[in-house]
């Protein structure tokens, strides 16, 4: 009965945890801190962060230290509904040290679960797995086998594999034989957070580095009789930390392999998904193709059908079914919440660009080297050619003439040009804004438009031709 109830409080214990992000990364050779260096387009703490969003935490001490200011900065802006503390690391006197920093803002009544800022593809399954081994009264590991075992802690234990935990012996103080051993220490644990601070408290610096090693803890932990277990990681990616910029690369061509593996699992087509890149969110519906060498960022929406031409970048975008996005169009959107929005049976590009504000309705034709910003198109209408379309109302069914401009900047504010359904713009006009052009009007090639047009009518604003017979070109004058 006592042994039931003390396992049910120990199983509800409140969690808390740290995250170790601190270190200058000076492999990076960056004035940029390292945790919020990019990968799969966010700042790599940011994912521990989106992971720890997941563990119903009840506070996440985040330890700082090069470039303080602006991580927290970035994280507090980024993650403004997370239980988010920081404190310092100054100077950084190793791992054991750091976690002393958060000791004194953790309550003694949780588990302490110790995350790395620069190990971003912890999965949060795994992360949940190590807080429950813990179960609020031993001492939890996570470890991994690795076929090169170079620069990790190295888990020694008694007897053969599979004995007592004893004691992490760091990569430059382990002995030849302890160097032979393949399960390493990935440099998270989980910990009941009293026993924590007692352990932390007794830390010294007495070894190669000079500094307090986390590690050390355990040899602590086995002092007092704790048990101390550890917890393997699926896969060796989630456990992989970034030191420099050939680490992230490496890391960022997992993730990216990843992703294009579970959208193909779900029915994508890519034609090549060692071409691919997914920097946010992709929302796919079926028979979805995506040709090479294009990115997504953001939160991106493809309808049924759709088909994304080869160098494309999309950012925030809902596109609609049966919409084809031709080579070299760039589609940026403001925002998630802000998309830029595509129709359906819509075909856009090559080499157009969308800019934010830009909504086109169902069977709207962008062509090449078209931009839209700030502009909504209704169904049916067509820029074909090298236009440009900024602060306008479109309406159904407009044929926008090639080298045509909407000119809505007077040098201090934006206008407005209003385009009525059926209207034709000949090629190479220009609309001055404020200016509105009514249903079913013409407006002659070559014009320039100052004045409203009243629907059906045909405007024409240009300079009467003149012809000069028996004119002659200048000539160079001889040398």
């Amino acid at each position: 009965m006592h042994g039931t109830q003390f396992h049910s409080r120990q199983k509800n214990m409140p969690l808390d945890i740290v995250i170790m992000a601190a270190g200058k990364g000076t492999r990076m050779k960056s004035a940029r801190p390292k945790v919020l260096h990019h990968i799969g387009g966010r700042p790599m703490l940011a994912h521990v962060l989106a992971t720890c969003a997941t563990l119903e935490a009840r506070s996440i001490v985040v330890i700082t230290g090069h470039g303080a200011e602006a991580v927290e900065s970035a994280m507090r802006e980024r993650f403004p509904q997370l239980p988010l503390r920081f404190v310092r690391q100054e100077p950084q006197l190793g791992t054991g040290h750091a976690v002393q920093q958060a000791a004194p803002v953790l309550p003694d009544d949780g588990t302490t679960l110790i995350l790395n800022g620069d190990v971003p593809l912890i999965r949060a399954e795994t992360a949940r797995g190590l807080a429950a081994a813990c179960g609020g009264r031993q001492l939890a590991l996570l470890a991994i086998a690795l076929d090169d075992p170079t620069g990790y802690g190295r888990i020694v234990r008694s007897g053969d594999t599979g004995g007592h935990v004893l004691a992490i012996v760091e990569h430059k103080d382990a002995t030849p034989q302890q160097r032979a051993i393949r399960e390493v220490y990935t440099g998270m644990m989980a910990a009941p957070t009293q026993a924590l601070k007692r352990w932390l408290a007794g830390l010294r610096n007495d070894n190669a580095q000079k500094e307090y090693y986390l590690t050390d803890v355990v040899a602590a932990a086995c002092n007092e009789g704790v048990q101390v277990v550890a917890t393997h990681a699926a896969e060796e990616t989630e456990v992989l930390g970034i030191n420099s910029p050939a680490q992230l690369a490496d890391l960022e061509r997992r993730l990216q392999k990843a992703q294009a593996a579970a959208l193909m699992e779900a029915g994508v087509r890519l034609a090549d998904p060692a071409r691919f890149d997914l920097r946010g969110e992709l929302v796919c519906g079926n028979d979805v193709d995506i040709d090479v060498n294009c990115v997504f960022e953001g939160r991106v929406e493809l309808g049924e059908g759709v088909y994304i031409g080869p160098n494309c970048v999309i950012r925030n975008a809902r596109i609609a079914p049966l919409t084809q996005v031709q080579a070299y169009t760039h589609i940026e959107g403001e925002s998630p919440d802000r998309p830029v929005l595509v129709g359906r049976d819509a075909r856009i590009g090559p080499f157009a660009r969308l800019r934010p504000g830009a909504s086109l309705g169902d069977e709207v034709h962008i062509g090449n080297f078209v931009e839209v910003k700030n502009s909504t198109l209704a169904d049916g209408a067509k820029a074909n050619h090298l236009a440009y379309l900024g602060d306008a109302t479109v309406g159904a069914r407009v044929n926008y003439g090639a080298g045509s401009i909407t000119a809505n900047y007077d040098g201090a504010n934006k206008h407005r040009t209003t385009i009525g359904a059926d209207v034709h713009v000949g090629s190479n006009s220009v609309l001055v804004a404020p200016v509105s052009i009514g249903d079913g009007a013409t407006i002659g090639g070559g014009s320039t438009i100052t004045k409203d047009v009243a629907p059906g009518a045909l405007a024409v604003a240009r300079g009467k031709q003149v012809a000069i017979e028996g004119w002659a070109r200048p000539k160079k004058a001889p040398r």
